[in-house]
């Protein structure tokens, strides 16, 4: 299993979202500050099996494409060692 952690600007958090709940993911948005001028960012949290980071990875491009030379989202995908719900 793997976490997937994806910061994005505040204007492009709704347009994701929508796009991983459409491609059956589920998604945690925490809301943040940082950047440049300490902008508004969101701190987006999936944790997905194996087999998926590709995809969730393209959701991801398919939704923010760049804007010329400007990246529009970070992604980090990290090990999990231990998933549980209580």
């Amino acid at each position: 299993m793997k976490m997937i952690i994806v910061i994005v600007q505040d204007h492009d958090a709704d347009t994701l979202t929508r796009a991983f709940t459409a491609g059956n993911f589920r998604v945690t948005r925490i809301a943040s500050t940082g950047g440049f001028m300490r902008s508004g960012v969101v701190s987006m949290l999936l944790g997905v099996e194996d087999p998926q980071v590709d995809e969730a990875i393209q959701v991801v491009r398919a939704a923010l494409p760049p804007a010329g030379e400007m990246k529009r989202a970070t992604l980090f995908v990290v090990p999990v060692q231990r998933f549980e719900q209580v």
